[in-house]
Protein backbone atom coordinates (compact mmCIF):
# COMPACT_ATOMS: atom_id res chain seq x y z
CA UNK A 1 0.00 0.00 0.00
CA UNK A 2 1.14 3.51 -0.74
CA UNK A 3 2.37 5.66 2.12
CA UNK A 4 0.90 8.97 3.16
CA UNK A 5 4.24 10.67 2.58
CA UNK A 6 5.11 9.83 -0.99
CA UNK A 7 7.10 11.22 -3.88
CA UNK A 8 5.06 12.80 -6.62
CA UNK A 9 5.66 12.85 -10.36
CA UNK A 10 4.22 15.37 -12.81
CA UNK A 11 2.88 12.52 -14.96
CA UNK A 12 0.69 11.11 -12.20
CA UNK A 13 0.75 9.00 -9.05
CA UNK A 14 3.31 6.24 -8.79
CA UNK A 15 1.61 2.84 -8.73
CA UNK A 16 3.69 -0.35 -8.59
CA UNK A 17 1.68 -3.53 -9.01
CA UNK A 18 4.54 -5.89 -9.89
CA UNK A 19 7.39 -6.55 -7.44
CA UNK A 20 10.92 -5.35 -8.19
CA UNK A 21 14.36 -6.62 -7.25
CA UNK A 22 15.63 -5.14 -4.00
CA UNK A 23 18.91 -7.03 -3.52
CA UNK A 24 20.83 -10.11 -4.67
CA UNK A 25 21.93 -12.97 -2.44
CA UNK A 26 24.08 -15.80 -3.79
CA UNK A 27 22.75 -15.29 -7.29
CA UNK A 28 19.10 -15.06 -6.18
CA UNK A 29 17.06 -11.90 -6.69
CA UNK A 30 15.17 -10.88 -3.57
CA UNK A 31 12.16 -8.73 -4.43
CA UNK A 32 11.00 -5.80 -2.33
CA UNK A 33 7.84 -7.69 -1.32
CA UNK A 34 9.79 -10.76 -0.17
CA UNK A 35 12.19 -8.54 1.77
CA UNK A 36 9.32 -6.87 3.57
CA UNK A 37 7.62 -10.23 4.08
CA UNK A 38 10.73 -11.46 5.91
CA UNK A 39 10.64 -8.38 8.12
CA UNK A 40 6.94 -8.93 8.86
CA UNK A 41 7.56 -12.59 9.66
CA UNK A 42 10.34 -11.68 12.08
CA UNK A 43 8.10 -9.12 13.76
CA UNK A 44 5.18 -11.56 13.92
CA UNK A 45 7.35 -14.29 15.47
CA UNK A 46 8.74 -11.87 18.04
CA UNK A 47 5.26 -10.56 18.88
CA UNK A 48 3.67 -13.98 19.35
CA UNK A 49 6.57 -15.39 21.37
CA UNK A 50 6.51 -12.30 23.58
CA UNK A 51 2.73 -12.61 24.00
CA UNK A 52 2.92 -16.34 24.79
CA UNK A 53 5.40 -15.73 27.60
CA UNK A 54 3.35 -12.94 29.17
CA UNK A 55 -0.18 -14.27 28.65
CA UNK A 56 -2.16 -14.68 31.87
CA UNK A 57 -5.67 -15.71 32.84
CA UNK A 58 -6.61 -12.10 33.50
CA UNK A 59 -6.40 -9.91 30.35
CA UNK A 60 -3.78 -7.16 30.19
CA UNK A 61 -3.73 -3.88 28.35
CA UNK A 62 -1.48 -2.85 25.50
CA UNK A 63 -0.26 -4.95 22.54
CA UNK A 64 -0.80 -8.13 24.52
CA UNK A 65 -4.52 -7.39 24.69
CA UNK A 66 -4.66 -7.16 20.89
CA UNK A 67 -3.01 -10.58 20.57
CA UNK A 68 -5.30 -12.12 23.17
CA UNK A 69 -8.41 -10.74 21.44
CA UNK A 70 -7.26 -12.08 18.08
CA UNK A 71 -6.42 -15.50 19.49
CA UNK A 72 -9.76 -15.77 21.28
CA UNK A 73 -11.74 -14.51 18.29
CA UNK A 74 -10.20 -16.88 15.73
CA UNK A 75 -10.07 -19.70 18.27
CA UNK A 76 -13.83 -19.46 18.83
CA UNK A 77 -14.36 -19.34 15.08
CA UNK A 78 -12.48 -22.60 14.59
CA UNK A 79 -14.15 -24.26 17.58
CA UNK A 80 -17.61 -23.46 16.22
CA UNK A 81 -16.76 -24.76 12.75
CA UNK A 82 -15.89 -28.31 13.82
CA UNK A 83 -18.25 -30.84 15.35
CA UNK A 84 -15.34 -32.55 17.11
CA UNK A 85 -13.79 -30.01 19.48
CA UNK A 86 -10.62 -32.08 19.86
CA UNK A 87 -9.96 -31.69 16.14
CA UNK A 88 -10.69 -27.97 16.40
CA UNK A 89 -8.18 -27.48 19.21
CA UNK A 90 -5.58 -29.37 17.20
CA UNK A 91 -5.75 -27.06 14.16
CA UNK A 92 -6.74 -23.75 15.77
CA UNK A 93 -3.11 -22.56 16.26
CA UNK A 94 -2.43 -22.86 12.51
CA UNK A 95 -5.40 -20.73 11.53
CA UNK A 96 -4.60 -18.20 14.26
CA UNK A 97 -1.05 -17.86 12.90
CA UNK A 98 -2.33 -17.41 9.34
CA UNK A 99 -4.72 -14.69 10.54
CA UNK A 100 -1.99 -12.73 12.33
CA UNK A 101 0.43 -13.11 9.42
CA UNK A 102 -2.06 -11.69 6.91
CA UNK A 103 -3.42 -8.88 9.08
CA UNK A 104 0.08 -7.83 10.13
CA UNK A 105 1.30 -7.73 6.53
CA UNK A 106 -1.77 -5.75 5.48
CA UNK A 107 -1.34 -3.17 8.24
CA UNK A 108 2.45 -2.88 7.90
CA UNK A 109 1.89 -1.95 4.27
CA UNK A 110 0.26 1.29 5.46
CA UNK A 111 3.40 2.62 7.15
CA UNK A 112 4.82 5.81 5.58
CA UNK A 113 8.20 4.30 4.68
CA UNK A 114 6.61 1.49 2.61
CA UNK A 115 6.19 2.04 -1.12
CA UNK A 116 7.47 5.38 -2.36
CA UNK A 117 8.93 6.33 1.01
CA UNK A 118 12.27 4.67 0.24
CA UNK A 119 13.41 3.82 -3.26
CA UNK A 120 16.17 1.82 -4.83
CA UNK A 121 16.58 3.22 -8.31
CA UNK A 122 13.12 3.69 -9.82
CA UNK A 123 11.42 1.10 -7.65
CA UNK A 124 10.34 1.05 -3.99
CA UNK A 125 12.72 -0.64 -1.59
CA UNK A 126 9.83 -2.17 0.37
CA UNK A 127 6.39 -3.41 -0.69
CA UNK A 128 3.79 -5.26 1.37
CA UNK A 129 3.96 -9.02 0.96
CA UNK A 130 0.19 -9.28 0.46
CA UNK A 131 0.39 -6.60 -2.27
CA UNK A 132 2.31 -9.08 -4.42
CA UNK A 133 0.35 -11.81 -6.23
CA UNK A 134 3.29 -14.16 -5.71
CA UNK A 135 3.02 -13.57 -1.97
CA UNK A 136 -0.73 -14.14 -1.73
CA UNK A 137 -0.44 -17.21 -3.97
CA UNK A 138 2.21 -18.61 -1.63
CA UNK A 139 -0.10 -18.04 1.36
CA UNK A 140 -3.03 -19.63 -0.48
CA UNK A 141 -0.93 -22.59 -1.62
CA UNK A 142 0.42 -23.24 1.87
CA UNK A 143 -3.06 -22.98 3.37
CA UNK A 144 -4.70 -25.36 0.91
CA UNK A 145 -1.87 -27.91 1.09
CA UNK A 146 -2.32 -27.87 4.86
CA UNK A 147 -6.11 -28.21 4.47
CA UNK A 148 -5.77 -31.16 2.07
CA UNK A 149 -3.19 -32.92 4.26
CA UNK A 150 -5.28 -32.44 7.41
CA UNK A 151 -8.47 -33.53 5.62
CA UNK A 152 -6.86 -36.74 4.36
CA UNK A 153 -5.40 -37.44 7.81
CA UNK A 154 -8.70 -36.91 9.63
CA UNK A 155 -10.63 -38.84 6.98
CA UNK A 156 -8.42 -41.90 7.35
CA UNK A 157 -6.97 -41.95 3.84
CA UNK A 158 -7.23 -40.48 0.37
CA UNK A 159 -10.12 -42.70 -0.73
CA UNK A 160 -12.25 -41.83 2.27
CA UNK A 161 -11.45 -38.15 1.79
CA UNK A 162 -12.56 -38.22 -1.85
CA UNK A 163 -15.87 -39.75 -0.81
CA UNK A 164 -17.14 -36.43 0.52
CA UNK A 165 -17.19 -35.04 -3.02
CA UNK A 166 -19.69 -37.70 -4.12
CA UNK A 167 -23.10 -37.21 -2.55
CA UNK A 168 -26.19 -39.28 -3.25
CA UNK A 169 -26.72 -42.68 -4.79
CA UNK A 170 -24.20 -44.18 -7.24
CA UNK A 171 -27.20 -45.29 -9.30
CA UNK A 172 -27.82 -41.67 -10.20
CA UNK A 173 -26.07 -40.90 -13.54
CA UNK A 174 -25.08 -37.46 -12.23
CA UNK A 175 -23.39 -38.96 -9.17
CA UNK A 176 -19.94 -39.23 -10.74
CA UNK A 177 -20.26 -36.13 -12.93
CA UNK A 178 -21.12 -33.86 -10.01
CA UNK A 179 -18.40 -35.47 -7.88
CA UNK A 180 -15.70 -34.84 -10.49
CA UNK A 181 -16.89 -31.25 -10.98
CA UNK A 182 -16.72 -30.71 -7.22
CA UNK A 183 -13.15 -31.99 -7.18
CA UNK A 184 -12.13 -29.67 -10.03
CA UNK A 185 -13.83 -26.73 -8.35
CA UNK A 186 -12.01 -27.55 -5.13
CA UNK A 187 -8.66 -27.19 -6.88
CA UNK A 188 -9.46 -23.55 -7.79
CA UNK A 189 -9.57 -22.53 -4.14
CA UNK A 190 -5.86 -21.66 -4.14
CA UNK A 191 -6.45 -19.16 -6.94
CA UNK A 192 -9.60 -17.70 -5.41
CA UNK A 193 -8.00 -17.20 -1.99
CA UNK A 194 -4.86 -15.57 -3.42
CA UNK A 195 -6.65 -13.35 -5.94
CA UNK A 196 -9.21 -12.08 -3.43
CA UNK A 197 -6.51 -11.02 -1.00
CA UNK A 198 -4.19 -9.57 -3.65
CA UNK A 199 -6.87 -7.52 -5.42
CA UNK A 200 -8.24 -5.98 -2.24
CA UNK A 201 -4.78 -4.95 -1.04
CA UNK A 202 -3.70 -3.67 -4.47
CA UNK A 203 -6.87 -1.65 -5.01
CA UNK A 204 -6.41 -0.03 -1.61
CA UNK A 205 -2.81 0.78 -2.50
CA UNK A 206 -3.88 2.41 -5.75
CA UNK A 207 -6.63 4.46 -4.07
CA UNK A 208 -4.26 5.83 -1.45
CA UNK A 209 -1.64 6.65 -4.10
CA UNK A 210 -4.18 8.48 -6.31
CA UNK A 211 -5.64 10.63 -3.54
CA UNK A 212 -2.22 11.33 -2.08
CA UNK A 213 -1.18 12.58 -5.53
CA UNK A 214 -4.27 14.75 -5.84
CA UNK A 215 -3.57 16.32 -2.47
CA UNK A 216 0.09 17.13 -3.23
CA UNK A 217 1.32 18.99 -0.12
CA UNK A 218 -1.88 18.01 1.69
CA UNK A 219 -1.38 14.36 0.80
CA UNK A 220 -1.60 13.13 4.42
CA UNK A 221 -5.05 14.70 4.76
CA UNK A 222 -6.48 13.62 1.40
CA UNK A 223 -5.23 10.04 1.77
CA UNK A 224 -6.08 9.68 5.46
CA UNK A 225 -9.73 8.53 4.99
CA UNK A 226 -8.68 5.80 2.59
CA UNK A 227 -5.83 4.75 4.87
CA UNK A 228 -8.26 4.35 7.76
CA UNK A 229 -10.57 2.42 5.47
CA UNK A 230 -7.71 0.11 4.51
CA UNK A 231 -7.06 -0.64 8.18
CA UNK A 232 -10.57 -2.06 8.34
CA UNK A 233 -10.26 -3.78 4.93
CA UNK A 234 -6.93 -5.35 5.92
CA UNK A 235 -8.48 -6.88 9.02
CA UNK A 236 -11.59 -7.95 7.12
CA UNK A 237 -9.60 -9.70 4.39
CA UNK A 238 -7.53 -11.58 6.96
CA UNK A 239 -10.76 -12.69 8.64
CA UNK A 240 -12.37 -13.78 5.35
CA UNK A 241 -9.27 -15.72 4.35
CA UNK A 242 -9.25 -17.64 7.64
CA UNK A 243 -13.02 -18.21 7.60
CA UNK A 244 -12.90 -19.77 4.13
CA UNK A 245 -9.86 -21.93 4.82
CA UNK A 246 -11.38 -23.10 8.12
CA UNK A 247 -14.65 -23.99 6.40
CA UNK A 248 -12.80 -25.96 3.71
CA UNK A 249 -11.23 -28.17 6.36
CA UNK A 250 -14.32 -28.36 8.58
CA UNK A 251 -16.60 -29.45 5.74
CA UNK A 252 -14.37 -32.38 4.84
CA UNK A 253 -13.79 -33.45 8.46
CA UNK A 254 -17.41 -33.09 9.57
CA UNK A 255 -18.67 -34.96 6.50
CA UNK A 256 -16.30 -37.84 7.21
CA UNK A 257 -17.40 -38.01 10.85
CA UNK A 258 -21.08 -38.00 9.85
CA UNK A 259 -20.46 -40.87 7.44
CA UNK A 260 -18.65 -42.84 10.15
CA UNK A 261 -21.51 -42.29 12.61
CA UNK A 262 -24.05 -43.31 9.97
CA UNK A 263 -22.11 -46.49 9.18
CA UNK A 264 -21.84 -47.30 12.89
CA UNK A 265 -25.59 -46.84 13.40
CA UNK A 266 -26.40 -49.02 10.42
CA UNK A 267 -24.02 -51.72 11.65
CA UNK A 268 -25.65 -51.61 15.09
CA UNK A 269 -29.11 -52.02 13.55
CA UNK A 270 -27.95 -54.98 11.46
CA UNK A 271 -26.59 -56.70 14.58
CA UNK A 272 -29.91 -56.50 16.44
CA UNK A 273 -31.63 -59.94 16.77
CA UNK A 274 -34.93 -60.52 15.05
CA UNK A 275 -37.69 -60.57 17.70
CA UNK A 276 -40.75 -59.98 15.55
CA UNK A 277 -43.10 -62.95 15.30
CA UNK A 278 -41.56 -64.96 18.17
CA UNK A 279 -44.27 -66.76 20.17
CA UNK A 280 -43.92 -68.00 23.72
CA UNK A 281 -44.85 -71.57 24.56
CA UNK A 282 -48.12 -72.06 26.30
CA UNK A 283 -47.78 -71.70 29.98
CA UNK A 284 -44.35 -70.04 29.74
CA UNK A 285 -43.75 -67.27 32.22
CA UNK A 286 -42.29 -63.94 31.24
Amino acid sequence: MAPLLMRFADSGPAVHVAPAGALHLWGWTITNSILYGWAATLLLTTLLVWAAKRATVRPKRGPLQFVEIGVEFIGNLVMNAFDDKKVARKYAPVFITIFFFIILNNWLGLLPFVGEGFQRGDNPLLRPFTGDLNGTFAIGLFTMVFVYAASIKESGGVIKYLRHFFIGSPKNPLFFIIGVLEMLTDLTRVVSLSLRLFLNVSIGEILIAVFAYLGHVAAPLTALPFTLLEIFVGALQAYIFVVLSTMYLAIAVNHTQHDAEHDAERLTEDDQPETIGVSHPAGAKG
